[in-house]
């Protein structure tokens, strides 16, 4: 079976912890990878190289990996460089996702994709419009994923929650493996977002960071 049907109709855990906090370090990123799995997570999202590493020795899950960077000329942070395709490939992805929007960055969103296809690895293009998509599936990338949308321009303040009508617009190009992602926080959107035509749903937060977590109870109860 090959790594997109096994993803099919499941959970992608995106086991990424607050940058900086108790948790941002590869064993422990390693340990929630395998309590994802063992919950039932049909895949993974793991960023940097260090916890790919960790990682990938412990599950036998797919794995979508990313590189991210805070670049002082660019607002693109997804693997933005050939080199991350490179080591991404290096430590076991088996999907590598980039930022699929035409923003500028070290290398082009074309470049990625195709150092992404020359190493043999499927590629997941976080977009955040439709053009994004269609340019991604156009030059060969397997999965859309509406990762960036509320995080562009283009696309800031144009929902509160996940992107439904992105995730349909994608089933309706009628190609590509379609990735919801953003802003999934329960049981109940993940649902309605596979009912709105994804393939898969990608969680974060509400899976692996604690802090966010904490906070969303801890300020629900001050509120009271």
């Amino acid at each position: 079976m090959n790594v997109l049907e096994r993803i099919r109709g499941g959970l992608i855990a995106s086991c990424q912890p607050v940058d900086g906090g108790a948790m941002d370090r590869p064993d422990i990123v390693a340990a929630m990878a395998q309590a994802a799995v063992a919950g039932g997570a049909a895949g993974l999202r793991i960023e940097g190289i260090a916890n790919l590493r960790a990682v990938r020795p412990c599950v036998s899950v797919p794995i979508v990996g990313i590189v991210k960077s805070d670049l002082d000329d660019s607002p693109v942070r997804i693997t933005v460089r050939l080199e991350d395709v490179r080591a991404l490939a290096e430590a076991g992805a088996d999907v590598i996702a980039y930022d699929a929007t035409p923003r500028p960055r070290p290398a082009s969103r074309e470049a990625v994709l195709a150092e992404t296809l020359r190493l043999g690895r499927l590629a997941m293009a976080d977009c955040a419009t439709v053009a994004d998509a269609r340019a991604a599936l156009d030059g060969g990338a397997a999965v859309v994923g509406t990762t960036l949308s509320g995080y562009t321009a283009e696309t800031e303040g144009l929902h509160d929650g996940p992107d439904f009508d992105l995730i349909a617009a994608f089933r309706a190009l009628g190609k590509g493996f379609v990735m919801a992602e953003g802003r999934i926080n329960t049981p109940e959107l993940a649902a309605q977002a596979r009912r709105a035509g994804a393939d898969a749903v990608t969680v974060g937060s509400a899976l692996t960071r604690l802090e966010h977590v904490t906070g969303w109870f801890a300020a629900a109860i001050r509120g009271a």
